[in-house]
């Protein structure tokens, strides 16, 4: 699903890349006011061929602009337009959680693990880490090739290198094996538990 959702991706960017450039030379090409030779290609009647020349004509341009339903419907679809690209935008920007992980049985086939089974696993073994008063995990990435997301609160007395450690040796090499992977890659944020100063007497 991801995979066909990044190939129409890249397959729409490209398009609209092209789209764009193909344009933009048009553009260009009647904008320096070339010699009719390098016009060679354009359709008879092509409206950039010179600098003075515009891609339409004053009369179509104010065509409906008379029409009382000629702004709103232009405003509208200027808005809608918008939307679409901002959600778009942020749909690729956004990191999806990863719902399921593919496990080799052995077989053949394949089974299928649960992202959330091993994200609860993997917190609550990060949150008995000596030094650790709490976490948080996230999977991303692909069904084959999960990523971990964690982030660490630290108890004041923690050392991070220590914690880090034994979170790579312990709980993240338990959820390796446990899911048959060969490499499980980790994002690890470590932040400090803000405490009250102790009174010493």
């Amino acid at each position: 699903m991801r995979r066909g959702r990044g190939r129409a991706n890249r397959v729409l960017l490209g398009l609209i890349g092209v789209v764009l450039f193909g344009v933009g030379g048009l553009v260009l090409l009647g904008g320096l006011d070339l010699p009719a030779k390098w016009h060679l290609g354009l359709p008879a009647g092509w409206p950039w061929s010179r600098p003075d020349q515009v891609l339409l004509p004053a009369r179509q341009r104010t065509r409906w602009t008379d029409q009382g339903w000629w702004w709103p419907v232009v405003i509208a679809a200027l808005a809608v337009f918008l939307l679409l690209v901002l959600w778009w935008l942020l749909t690729q920007l956004r990191r999806h959680r990863l719902t399921e992980i593919l496990v080799d049985s052995g077989d053949g086939e394949g089974a299928q693990l649960r992202g959330r089974a091993l994200e609860a696993a993997l917190t609550a073994e990060s949150e008995a880490l000596d030094g650790v008063d709490g976490a948080g995990v996230l999977l991303t990435g692909r069904r084959g090739e999960p990523h971990v997301r964690a982030v660490l609160a630290l108890a004041p007395h923690a050392d991070p290198g220590t914690v880090v450690r034994r979170l790579s040796d312990e709980a993240m090499a338990h959820a390796r094996r446990s899911a048959g992977l060969d490499r499980l890659p980790a994002e690890v944020r470590l932040r400090a538990v803000k405490h009250r100063p102790e009174r010493v007497s």
